[in-house]
Protein backbone atom coordinates (compact mmCIF):
# COMPACT_ATOMS: atom_id res chain seq x y z
CA UNK A 1 0.00 0.00 0.00
CA UNK A 2 1.42 3.42 -0.99
CA UNK A 3 1.72 6.37 1.40
CA UNK A 4 -1.13 8.14 -0.42
CA UNK A 5 -3.36 5.06 -0.08
CA UNK A 6 -2.56 4.86 3.64
CA UNK A 7 -3.52 8.51 4.14
CA UNK A 8 -6.74 7.99 2.17
CA UNK A 9 -7.66 4.95 4.28
CA UNK A 10 -7.02 6.84 7.53
CA UNK A 11 -9.13 9.75 6.28
CA UNK A 12 -11.97 7.39 5.35
CA UNK A 13 -11.78 5.80 8.79
CA UNK A 14 -12.01 9.22 10.47
CA UNK A 15 -14.96 10.21 8.32
CA UNK A 16 -16.73 6.97 9.19
CA UNK A 17 -16.22 7.56 12.90
CA UNK A 18 -17.44 11.17 12.67
CA UNK A 19 -20.52 10.11 10.72
CA UNK A 20 -21.28 7.26 13.13
CA UNK A 21 -20.98 9.43 16.24
CA UNK A 22 -23.41 12.16 15.19
CA UNK A 23 -27.15 12.23 15.62
CA UNK A 24 -29.40 9.85 17.57
CA UNK A 25 -28.84 6.17 18.29
CA UNK A 26 -27.68 4.27 15.25
CA UNK A 27 -29.01 0.90 14.09
CA UNK A 28 -26.89 -1.61 12.21
CA UNK A 29 -27.10 -5.16 10.89
CA UNK A 30 -24.68 -8.07 11.32
CA UNK A 31 -25.02 -11.15 9.10
CA UNK A 32 -23.43 -14.55 8.59
CA UNK A 33 -23.44 -16.54 5.35
CA UNK A 34 -21.80 -19.81 4.35
CA UNK A 35 -21.32 -19.22 0.63
CA UNK A 36 -20.52 -22.89 -0.18
CA UNK A 37 -17.11 -23.35 -1.75
CA UNK A 38 -16.76 -19.84 -3.17
CA UNK A 39 -13.70 -20.69 -5.30
CA UNK A 40 -12.41 -19.24 -8.55
CA UNK A 41 -9.85 -22.02 -9.04
CA UNK A 42 -10.30 -25.78 -8.43
CA UNK A 43 -8.27 -27.41 -5.67
CA UNK A 44 -7.23 -31.01 -5.07
CA UNK A 45 -10.06 -31.66 -2.60
CA UNK A 46 -12.61 -29.23 -4.11
CA UNK A 47 -12.56 -29.59 -7.89
CA UNK A 48 -15.41 -27.20 -8.69
CA UNK A 49 -15.35 -23.43 -9.01
CA UNK A 50 -18.28 -21.18 -8.16
CA UNK A 51 -20.39 -20.62 -11.24
CA UNK A 52 -21.39 -17.16 -12.40
CA UNK A 53 -25.04 -17.99 -11.66
CA UNK A 54 -24.20 -19.13 -8.11
CA UNK A 55 -22.13 -15.98 -7.48
CA UNK A 56 -25.01 -13.85 -8.71
CA UNK A 57 -27.42 -15.54 -6.29
CA UNK A 58 -25.00 -15.04 -3.38
CA UNK A 59 -24.75 -11.39 -4.37
CA UNK A 60 -28.54 -11.09 -4.52
CA UNK A 61 -28.92 -12.57 -1.05
CA UNK A 62 -26.37 -10.24 0.52
CA UNK A 63 -27.79 -7.15 -1.19
CA UNK A 64 -31.26 -8.11 0.05
CA UNK A 65 -30.04 -8.10 3.67
CA UNK A 66 -27.93 -4.93 3.35
CA UNK A 67 -25.68 -5.91 6.26
CA UNK A 68 -23.26 -3.42 7.77
CA UNK A 69 -20.98 -6.27 8.87
CA UNK A 70 -20.86 -9.64 7.13
CA UNK A 71 -19.16 -12.82 8.35
CA UNK A 72 -18.48 -15.33 5.55
CA UNK A 73 -17.70 -19.05 5.61
CA UNK A 74 -16.30 -21.26 2.83
CA UNK A 75 -14.71 -18.25 1.15
CA UNK A 76 -11.83 -18.91 -1.25
CA UNK A 77 -8.65 -16.89 -1.56
CA UNK A 78 -8.19 -13.25 -0.68
CA UNK A 79 -8.58 -12.40 -4.36
CA UNK A 80 -11.96 -14.15 -4.42
CA UNK A 81 -13.09 -12.20 -1.35
CA UNK A 82 -12.05 -8.93 -2.96
CA UNK A 83 -13.90 -9.90 -6.15
CA UNK A 84 -17.10 -10.40 -4.13
CA UNK A 85 -16.44 -7.13 -2.31
CA UNK A 86 -16.13 -5.31 -5.63
CA UNK A 87 -19.37 -6.86 -6.91
CA UNK A 88 -21.17 -5.75 -3.76
CA UNK A 89 -19.81 -2.22 -4.17
CA UNK A 90 -21.08 -2.15 -7.75
CA UNK A 91 -24.46 -3.18 -6.35
CA UNK A 92 -24.46 -0.24 -3.92
CA UNK A 93 -23.06 -1.96 -0.80
CA UNK A 94 -19.56 -0.75 0.02
CA UNK A 95 -17.35 -2.53 2.57
CA UNK A 96 -14.15 -0.50 3.00
CA UNK A 97 -12.81 -2.83 5.70
CA UNK A 98 -12.18 -6.57 5.49
CA UNK A 99 -10.45 -9.54 7.10
CA UNK A 100 -9.49 -12.92 5.62
CA UNK A 101 -8.31 -15.75 7.89
CA UNK A 102 -6.47 -18.84 6.68
CA UNK A 103 -6.40 -21.88 8.96
CA UNK A 104 -5.25 -25.45 8.44
CA UNK A 105 -7.72 -25.94 5.57
CA UNK A 106 -6.05 -24.39 2.52
CA UNK A 107 -9.21 -24.48 0.40
CA UNK A 108 -11.92 -22.56 2.22
CA UNK A 109 -11.66 -19.80 4.80
CA UNK A 110 -13.56 -17.48 7.13
CA UNK A 111 -13.71 -13.78 6.28
CA UNK A 112 -15.32 -10.53 7.38
CA UNK A 113 -16.55 -7.51 5.40
CA UNK A 114 -17.41 -4.32 7.28
CA UNK A 115 -18.73 -0.84 6.57
CA UNK A 116 -17.31 0.23 9.92
CA UNK A 117 -13.61 0.42 10.81
CA UNK A 118 -11.92 -2.74 12.01
CA UNK A 119 -9.77 -1.34 14.82
CA UNK A 120 -8.23 -4.60 16.08
CA UNK A 121 -7.58 -8.02 14.57
CA UNK A 122 -6.87 -11.26 16.43
CA UNK A 123 -7.01 -14.09 13.87
CA UNK A 124 -6.94 -17.59 15.33
CA UNK A 125 -5.06 -19.65 12.77
CA UNK A 126 -3.10 -22.24 14.75
CA UNK A 127 -5.27 -23.32 17.71
CA UNK A 128 -4.76 -26.99 18.56
CA UNK A 129 -6.32 -29.65 20.77
CA UNK A 130 -5.71 -33.26 21.82
CA UNK A 131 -8.16 -36.01 20.90
CA UNK A 132 -7.45 -39.63 21.84
CA UNK A 133 -3.81 -38.74 22.39
CA UNK A 134 -3.41 -37.12 18.96
CA UNK A 135 -2.92 -33.44 18.26
CA UNK A 136 -5.28 -31.71 15.83
CA UNK A 137 -5.63 -28.11 14.67
CA UNK A 138 -8.87 -26.19 14.30
CA UNK A 139 -9.43 -26.64 10.59
CA UNK A 140 -10.71 -23.23 9.51
CA UNK A 141 -9.54 -21.12 12.43
CA UNK A 142 -11.63 -18.25 13.76
CA UNK A 143 -11.88 -14.65 12.60
CA UNK A 144 -11.83 -12.23 15.52
CA UNK A 145 -12.10 -8.49 14.88
CA UNK A 146 -13.09 -5.46 16.91
CA UNK A 147 -15.45 -3.17 15.02
CA UNK A 148 -15.95 0.50 15.88
CA UNK A 149 -19.54 1.36 15.05
CA UNK A 150 -19.52 4.78 16.75
CA UNK A 151 -17.06 6.71 18.89
CA UNK A 152 -18.80 5.37 21.99
CA UNK A 153 -19.73 1.89 20.75
CA UNK A 154 -17.66 -1.07 19.58
CA UNK A 155 -18.10 -4.81 19.59
CA UNK A 156 -15.99 -7.90 18.99
CA UNK A 157 -17.07 -10.26 16.22
CA UNK A 158 -15.90 -13.88 16.17
CA UNK A 159 -16.58 -15.62 12.84
CA UNK A 160 -16.96 -19.41 13.09
CA UNK A 161 -16.95 -22.44 10.81
CA UNK A 162 -16.77 -25.63 12.87
CA UNK A 163 -16.02 -29.12 11.55
CA UNK A 164 -18.69 -30.42 9.19
CA UNK A 165 -20.80 -33.54 9.74
CA UNK A 166 -19.04 -35.30 6.88
CA UNK A 167 -17.12 -38.41 7.90
CA UNK A 168 -13.32 -38.20 7.89
CA UNK A 169 -10.71 -40.96 8.37
CA UNK A 170 -8.73 -39.21 11.10
CA UNK A 171 -11.31 -39.18 13.90
CA UNK A 172 -15.02 -39.09 14.68
CA UNK A 173 -16.46 -35.94 13.12
CA UNK A 174 -18.68 -35.09 16.09
CA UNK A 175 -15.76 -35.41 18.50
CA UNK A 176 -13.63 -33.15 16.30
CA UNK A 177 -16.45 -30.58 16.15
CA UNK A 178 -16.93 -30.70 19.93
CA UNK A 179 -13.19 -30.23 20.49
CA UNK A 180 -13.17 -27.22 18.14
CA UNK A 181 -16.21 -25.82 19.96
CA UNK A 182 -14.38 -26.11 23.29
CA UNK A 183 -11.41 -24.20 21.84
CA UNK A 184 -13.83 -21.50 20.68
CA UNK A 185 -15.48 -21.33 24.09
CA UNK A 186 -12.04 -20.89 25.61
CA UNK A 187 -11.53 -17.81 23.43
CA UNK A 188 -14.94 -16.47 24.49
CA UNK A 189 -14.16 -17.04 28.17
CA UNK A 190 -10.89 -15.11 27.81
CA UNK A 191 -12.95 -12.09 26.77
CA UNK A 192 -15.22 -12.44 29.81
CA UNK A 193 -12.24 -12.75 32.13
CA UNK A 194 -10.83 -9.53 30.71
CA UNK A 195 -14.18 -7.73 30.68
CA UNK A 196 -17.42 -9.26 32.05
CA UNK A 197 -19.34 -6.59 30.09
CA UNK A 198 -17.71 -7.44 26.76
CA UNK A 199 -19.84 -6.88 23.65
CA UNK A 200 -19.44 -10.14 21.73
CA UNK A 201 -21.14 -11.41 18.58
CA UNK A 202 -20.26 -15.06 17.85
CA UNK A 203 -21.71 -16.15 14.54
CA UNK A 204 -21.39 -18.42 11.55
CA UNK A 205 -21.71 -22.10 10.64
CA UNK A 206 -21.58 -24.25 13.80
CA UNK A 207 -22.46 -27.34 11.73
CA UNK A 208 -24.76 -28.84 14.35
CA UNK A 209 -28.19 -28.48 15.93
CA UNK A 210 -29.02 -26.17 18.85
CA UNK A 211 -29.14 -29.01 21.41
CA UNK A 212 -25.96 -30.73 20.20
CA UNK A 213 -22.95 -31.07 22.50
CA UNK A 214 -20.82 -28.78 20.33
CA UNK A 215 -23.40 -25.98 20.11
CA UNK A 216 -24.03 -26.19 23.85
CA UNK A 217 -20.29 -26.01 24.46
CA UNK A 218 -20.06 -22.74 22.51
CA UNK A 219 -23.06 -21.25 24.32
CA UNK A 220 -21.72 -22.12 27.76
CA UNK A 221 -23.69 -21.97 31.01
CA UNK A 222 -24.46 -19.63 33.86
CA UNK A 223 -23.73 -15.92 33.98
CA UNK A 224 -21.80 -15.84 30.69
CA UNK A 225 -24.07 -18.08 28.62
CA UNK A 226 -24.41 -16.77 25.07
CA UNK A 227 -27.85 -15.79 23.84
CA UNK A 228 -29.14 -17.46 20.66
CA UNK A 229 -30.97 -14.83 18.57
CA UNK A 230 -32.61 -17.55 16.44
CA UNK A 231 -33.31 -15.70 13.16
CA UNK A 232 -36.39 -16.97 11.33
CA UNK A 233 -38.36 -16.24 8.17
CA UNK A 234 -40.58 -13.17 8.07
CA UNK A 235 -43.57 -15.03 6.69
CA UNK A 236 -46.21 -14.18 9.26
CA UNK A 237 -45.76 -17.32 11.39
CA UNK A 238 -45.70 -16.42 15.08
CA UNK A 239 -47.49 -19.33 16.74
CA UNK A 240 -45.96 -20.42 20.03
CA UNK A 241 -45.28 -24.09 20.69
CA UNK A 242 -47.65 -25.73 23.20
CA UNK A 243 -44.56 -26.71 25.20
CA UNK A 244 -43.38 -23.45 26.87
CA UNK A 245 -39.72 -24.46 26.74
CA UNK A 246 -39.79 -24.98 22.97
CA UNK A 247 -38.97 -22.37 20.35
CA UNK A 248 -41.81 -20.73 18.37
CA UNK A 249 -43.26 -22.67 15.44
CA UNK A 250 -41.80 -20.42 12.79
CA UNK A 251 -39.34 -21.40 10.06
CA UNK A 252 -35.73 -21.11 11.18
CA UNK A 253 -33.81 -23.75 9.21
CA UNK A 254 -30.62 -22.54 7.55
CA UNK A 255 -29.09 -25.55 5.77
CA UNK A 256 -30.06 -28.27 3.32
CA UNK A 257 -28.02 -31.48 3.63
CA UNK A 258 -28.43 -33.35 0.38
CA UNK A 259 -26.92 -36.63 1.62
CA UNK A 260 -29.79 -36.99 4.09
CA UNK A 261 -32.41 -34.82 2.35
CA UNK A 262 -32.79 -32.78 5.56
CA UNK A 263 -33.24 -29.14 6.48
CA UNK A 264 -31.78 -27.99 9.80
CA UNK A 265 -30.72 -24.96 11.81
CA UNK A 266 -26.93 -24.95 12.06
CA UNK A 267 -26.06 -21.27 11.41
CA UNK A 268 -26.23 -18.90 14.37
CA UNK A 269 -25.86 -15.36 15.64
CA UNK A 270 -25.08 -15.56 19.36
CA UNK A 271 -24.54 -12.69 21.78
CA UNK A 272 -22.84 -12.02 25.07
CA UNK A 273 -25.16 -10.84 27.89
CA UNK A 274 -24.00 -7.24 27.43
CA UNK A 275 -24.47 -7.30 23.64
CA UNK A 276 -27.98 -8.66 24.06
CA UNK A 277 -28.91 -5.28 25.54
CA UNK A 278 -28.34 -3.68 22.10
CA UNK A 279 -30.16 -6.39 20.11
CA UNK A 280 -33.27 -5.63 18.01
CA UNK A 281 -35.42 -8.74 17.71
CA UNK A 282 -37.63 -7.14 15.05
CA UNK A 283 -34.63 -6.74 12.73
CA UNK A 284 -33.40 -10.33 13.11
CA UNK A 285 -34.44 -12.80 10.40
CA UNK A 286 -33.62 -15.19 7.56
CA UNK A 287 -34.16 -13.64 4.11
CA UNK A 288 -36.37 -15.66 1.79
CA UNK A 289 -34.79 -15.49 -1.66
CA UNK A 290 -36.30 -17.37 -4.63
CA UNK A 291 -34.02 -20.20 -5.77
CA UNK A 292 -31.76 -19.54 -2.76
CA UNK A 293 -30.11 -22.96 -3.21
CA UNK A 294 -28.48 -21.86 -6.44
CA UNK A 295 -26.10 -19.73 -4.40
CA UNK A 296 -25.37 -22.03 -1.46
CA UNK A 297 -26.64 -24.97 0.55
CA UNK A 298 -26.99 -22.49 3.44
CA UNK A 299 -29.27 -19.53 3.92
CA UNK A 300 -27.83 -16.37 5.50
CA UNK A 301 -28.88 -15.11 8.92
CA UNK A 302 -29.00 -11.44 9.95
CA UNK A 303 -29.45 -9.69 13.30
CA UNK A 304 -30.03 -5.99 14.00
CA UNK A 305 -28.67 -3.82 16.80
CA UNK A 306 -28.73 -0.30 18.15
CA UNK A 307 -25.86 1.68 19.62
CA UNK A 308 -27.87 2.58 22.73
CA UNK A 309 -28.80 -0.13 25.21
CA UNK A 310 -32.54 -0.82 25.44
Amino acid sequence: MTRLECIAKIFLCLLTLIWASTGPAQTFRVAAYNVETYLDQPTESRPYVKSAAAKAKVLESILAMKPDVLSLEEMGTTNTLLELRASLKAGGLDFPFWEHVEGLDTNIHVAVLSRFPIVARHPHTNDAFLLDGRRFRVSRGFAEVEIQVATNFAFTLIGVHLKSRRLVPDADESELRLAEAKVLRGIIDEHFRADPEANLVVLGDFNDLPNSASTRAVMGRGKFRLFDTRPAERNGDDTADAEPHHAPRNIAWTHYYGAEDTYSRIDYVMLSPAMKGYWLAEGTYIPTIPNWGLGSDHRPVVAAFTTEAR
